[in-house]
């Protein structure tokens, strides 16, 4: 958006209540959102030179409602153009909502009737403040085709009659288990290499987190990315070869992200059912909370391991509890239970079940299956950082 930090950062955070409040006003998503994102791009031009309003909240709406009014005259639509003259005329005394909509854009940007990707490219420019070119440049696709999915996604909701409300009590559940899976998935998009959308993840969790303060899932999600996050400094040489969690200098881990995310667990756990999100928090703070990689408690993370395979049962959990199996009770019993995902076809499809098994031949004492293990590996990954680790494994084990 703009090259000054500060500025960009309170844009994020604006572009949803601004977005919120049009919504609201007159109920048209696609056309309010189109405005919201003007708004913004005059921001971003216009505060670095003139300076940050007195109410930049306010500032946007006006900016963004004066836009609504120039396309509603184009189109002809009186009703329209009367409803937002008359707010206009006011223009001068627009002061921020004395309510949040953050969350019900949440919900109406992970709505049911739209799929995965559409939900998390929506999420990220409604609620995020993504520019489309910033969206398609993060998942790698050209900004046509980005800017062609989130006009679809628009016109889905628009189709489906979706209002802009919290869900029913009866479909909240549900709905709210869309909304963290969507935060989840654009968190595990941006961990890696792109810190700016974990980042935004973290924003809108955290903002997930305060909306919704007695949801322990939320605090569960929230606390799982920061205990993650803490560790990106050394994740990587400054290369970008890839370090693998038992070689990582945990000096360079972030302290303050790790005691806020253990002490955000510390607050969840025991008051209420323990979902998927808090498990994994868990087991991640175990990891971080290790002086060093010798010192890990193996045992606790198998246990825990356990419980999630219980509540959320899956093969990447198993994969995961086939790694802690190995570590407690040696790798040849991991990679027993690692033969139980052989028939699994959605491990067909990824490179993490050859990885996992090449680490525990590796340890096996297997250096031929293993090094086949991690070529195999490499050429299925679509991430160049891990490719070209899992070919220096290789190579090391000729």
């Amino acid at each position: 958006m703009t090259n000054d930090p500060r500025i960009e950062g309170l844009l994020r955070e604006l572009a949803q209540q601004a977005l919120g409040v049009l919504v609201r006003r007159h109920g048209q998503f696609d056309a309010c959102e189109d405005a919201v994102q003007e708004a913004l791009l005059a921001a971003a031009l216009q505060w670095p030179k003139d300076g940050v309003p007195d109410s930049p909240l306010a500032w946007l709406i006006t900016v963004a409602e004066r836009r609504l009014t120039d396309e509603w005259r184009s189109e002809s639509a009186r009703r329209r153009r009367e409803e937002t003259d008359a707010v206009l005329d006011a223009a001068g005394r627009v002061s921020a909502p004395e309510h949040d909509d953050s969350l019900a854009l949440l919900f109406l940007c992970c709505h049911p009737s739209l799929s995965a990707p559409s939900q998390l490219a929506l999420t990220l420019r409604a609620v995020g403040g993504l520019t489309t070119a910033e969206i398609a440049n993060a998942f790698l696709i050209p900004e046509a085709t980005m800017s062609q999915r989130i006009s679809r996604a628009k016109q889905t909701i628009k189709a489906a009659g979706a209002a802009f409300e919290l869900p029913p009590a009866a479909e909240r559940p549900e709905r709210l288990r869309v909304v963290m899976q969507v935060l989840y998935l654009m968190f595990n998009e941006g961990h890696l290499q792109r810190a700016d959308l974990a980042a935004e993840a973290i924003r809108l969790a955290r903002l997930l987190q305060r909306l919704l303060p007695e949801e322990l899932e939320a605090a569960g999600l929230l606390a799982l990315m920061l205990l993650t996050e803490a560790r990106r400094a050394a994740r990587s040489e400054p290369d970008g070869t890839l370090v693998p969690l038992a070689e990582q200098r945990r000096e360079l881990w972030a302290a303050e992200q790790i005691a806020e995310g253990v002490e955000l667990l510390s607050r969840t756990l025991g008051r209420g059912p323990v979902g998927p999100y808090q498990l994994q928090a868990a087991i991640a703070a175990v990891h971080d909370e290790a002086p060093s990689a010798d010192e890990t408690d193996w045992r606790q993370i198998l246990a825990l391991y356990g419980v999630l395979e219980h509540v959320s049962p899956g093969p990447v959990v198993t994969l995961n509890r086939a790694v802690a199996l190995a570590m407690v009770e040696g790798p040849r019993a991991g990679l027993e239970l690692l033969g139980t995902l052989e028939s699994d076809e959605s491990m067909a499809h990824t490179h993490r079940l050859d990885a996992v098994r090449g680490h525990l031949l590796e340890l096996a004492g297997e250096p031929a299956a293993a090094r086949e293990c991690y070529r195999r590996a490499a050429r299925m990954t679509r991430s160049e950082a891990e490719r070209q680790y899992l070919a220096l494994r290789a190579a090391a084990l000729t």
